[in-house]
C-alpha cells in the first residue's frame, strides 16, 4: 500500500488527502504545529469543509513528526510555501507535488521552482492545477484537474494516485503553463468578483474573463508556456470556476471590495487566504520583466494597495485606447 504525506492542513490539503485515501493509500496530513494537528485529528476535518470527514486511513501529525513516505504533496499557501517545503522532515528522495497556486514574493518563483530551491531534483517535481473548488470535491461532485511534470513517469504516478470515480486527472508536460494558469487566474477572479458585486451583468463578466485569459496567456507564453495549456483545465477551466463561483475566496473578496469593504475587511469576509491579492503585485513584476501590459492585474493591484477606488479602476479599464483583439 503506497504511503503519502500531505504537508499543509489547508482546505485543499485535506481534500487531497481524502482523494489519495480513496485510492487505497495510507495518508498523513502534516500540520504546522502540534496543536493544529490535535484539532484536525479530533475533528477529522476542517470547519471550512462542513460535512466532510477524513477517511480512517488518514492520520494527522505535526510536520516535525513526518513519517517516511513514497511521495509528498505540499499544499501550503503560496507565500508560506517555502517555509513548509524547506522543512528537514520532508525527504528530498521521493516525488513531490505542488498543490499551491501562486508566485512567491520577492523571488518571483513558481512553486515548482521553490521546491527545486529547497532541494528536490527537477525530474521529481510536479504540479497540480485545475477547476478544483474544495467544497464541491469533498461533496462528491465531479471535477477534473491537470498534473504537470517534466517526466512522464512522475505525471503518470500522480495521475493514478489522484484519479477517482469523481476526480479525473489529465497529464501535461507544461509545468510553466499549468502553474501560471493556476496562479494568475486568481487575480482575474478578484476583478470578476468586483464585477459581480457591482451588478455589471453577464456580458461584462464574460468580456472581463476573456480579456483576463489574454493577459494570463501573454505572460505564461513569455515565461515559456504553451498557449494551448491555457485553453485547458489549468487555464480557462480554472479561470471559469474561480471567476464565477461564490465558493471562490478570490471572487468573494472582489464582491466585498465592490460593496465598499476595505481590502482588510474583504480579506476577513473571504474566509481564508486570498491568493490573488498576493499574486497581483508579483504578476505585475513578472510582466515588467518581459515588457508586457496587464491592465486587469494593474487595476486589481491598484484597488488592493489603496491607490485607486473600485469606480476609478473600472473607468480606467473602460477608457483604454481601442486596439485589435489579437
Amino acid at each position: 500500500m503506497p504511503a503519502f504525506v500531505v504537508a499543509g492542513a489547508t482546505s485543499w490539503g485535506v481534500t487531497l488527502a481524502g482523494i489519495l485515501a480513496q485510492g487505497g493509500a495510507e495518508v498523513t496530513i502534516l500540520a504546522r504545529t502540534a496543536n493544529e494537528a490535535v484539532t484536525v485529528e479530533r475533528d477529522r476535518g476542517l470547519a471550512r469543509l462542513p460535512g466532510f470527514e477524513l477517511p480512517a486511513a488518514v492520520q494527522v501529525r505535526p510536520i516535525d513528526a513526518a513519517p517516511a513516505a513514497d511521495a509528498i504533496v505540499v499544499a501550503a499557501p503560496a507565500q508560506s510555501f517555502r517555509a513548509t517545503a524547506q522543512h528537514p522532515a520532508l525527504s528530498r528522495e521521493v516525488p513531490v507535488l505542488s498543490a499551491a497556486k501562486g508566485i512567491e514574493h520577492g523571488s518571483l518563483l513558481r512553486m515548482s521552482e521553490v521546491l527545486a530551491a529547497c532541494g528536490w531534483p527537477a525530474d521529481r517535481i510536479s504540479a497540480l492545477s485545475g477547476p478544483n473548488l474544495a467544497r464541491e470535491i469533498v461533496a462528491g461532485l465531479p471535477a477534473a484537474s491537470s498534473v504537470a511534470s517534466p517526466g512522464e513517469a512522475e505525471a503518470e504516478m500522480w495521475q493514478r494516485a489522484l484519479s477517482t470515480s469523481r476526480f479525473r486527472v489529465y497529464r501535461s508536460a507544461d509545468l510553466v503553463g499549468v502553474e501560471l494558469g493556476g496562479a494568475l487566474k486568481n487575480v482575474v477572479a478578484i476583478a470578476a468578483g468586483v464585477g459581480a458585486g457591482l451588478g455589471l451583468g453577464a456580458n461584462a463578466l464574460a468580456s472581463l474573463t476573456t480579456r483576463g485569459l489574454a493577459e494570463i496567456t501573454r505572460l505564461a507564453v513569455a515565461e515559456g508556456a504553451s498557449a494551448t495549456t491555457l485553453l485547458g483545465l489549468a487555464g480557462v477551466g480554472d479561470l471559469m470556476a474561480t471567476c464565477y463561483s461564490p465558493l471562490s475566496r478570490n471572487h468573494r473578496f472582489g464582491e466585498r471590495l465592490a460593496a465598499g469593504d476595505t481590502p482588510e475587511q474583504a480579506m476577513d469576509a473571504a474566509g481564508g487566504v486570498v491568493e490573488g491579492a498576493a499574486t497581483a503585485p508579483v504578476a505585475l513584476a513578472l510582466a515588467a520583466r518581459h515588457g508586457l501590459d496587464m491592465p486587469i492585474a494593474e487595476q486589481v493591484n491598484a484597488v488592493i494597495s489603496g491607490q485607486s477606488s473600485v469606480a476609478d479602476a473600472l473607468e480606467a479599464l473602460l477608457s483604454r485606447d481601442l486596439r485589435a483583439e489579437a
